[in-house]
């Protein structure tokens, strides 16, 4: 094994632990934001927040970490069969937390943000304590990478949608494992787009040194400025 790649299990050099670690940082920041917009001032229980501060709180950064959560933490347990039920589980979950998001827009009450913010506390510990540990036991799960997306999120970077990743916006170094990760994510039969300024024919051959038989790749679009690919993973007969 490379130097490299040697660390200590269990320490802060584990990939799985700094990627656990960078997990609990971006749940902390959710916790306290919404902890700290939802507290009292007034000592009779009236000087509360505005109430547009969470609800924009909610909107943007919240729901910005739900779609991060499902592109780097649930779609790369979603093709495991020992994972695939966590992984819709979770996703029922971010779904009902957008519609309590929702319903916070539309009406703003204090019962509301409580039971959003009970609501939240559950996804995350779930995902802690449930979710991390499955990942750590896939093998097509490369921690590194999963803690780069987080890092970018809290970084403020956009969150791509979830089937189109346009690599343009990627700084050069990142790309490719960019684009790795997100198929490391597809199940059996799922795709996504790629995005790029030219033919992306250096990638194409690290796939098939890497996933020979077991990706597609179909141009969508050819230039002249702008070339699209469908990059799949082979379904799985049967």
């Amino acid at each position: 094994m490379p130097a490299s790649e040697i660390y200590i299990e269990a320490t802060g050099t584990d990939p799985d632990v700094i990627a656990r670690g960078v997990v609990r940082e971006v749940h902390e920041r959710l916790r306290s934001g919404l902890a700290e917009l939802s507290t009292t001032h007034a000592a009779d229980g009236t000087d509360q927040r505005p109430s547009a501060e969470i609800v924009d709180f909610c909107l943007h950064e919240l729901r910005r970490y739900l779609a991060v959560a499902d592109r780097d933490l649930y779609a790369p347990a979603a093709g495991d069969a020992e994972t695939r039920l966590l992984v819709a589980a979770l996703r029922i979950g971010a779904a009902a937390l957008n519609a309590r998001i929702d319903d916070l827009a539309a009406a703003f009450d204090a019962a509301r943000i409580s039971d959003l913010i009970a609501a939240l506390d559950l996804q995350l510990q779930i995902e802690e304590s449930v979710l991390m540990p499955a990942l750590a036991g896939l093998p097509s799960m490369d921690p590194s990478l999963l803690a780069a997306g987080l890092r970018a999120y809290l970084a403020g970077e956009q969150v791509e949608e979830p089937s189109v990743i346009d690599v343009r916006t990627i700084a050069r170094g990142g790309r490719h494992p960019r684009v790795f990760a997100r198929y490391a994510g597809l199940a059996p039969g799922e795709a996504f787009i790629l995005v790029n300024s030219h033919d992306p024919k250096p990638l194409r051959r690290e796939f098939e040194a890497i996933h020979a038989g077991a990706f597609t790749w179909d141009y969508l679009q050819t230039g002249p400025e702008e070339w699209r690919v469908r990059i799949g993973r082979v379904a799985v007969d049967g």
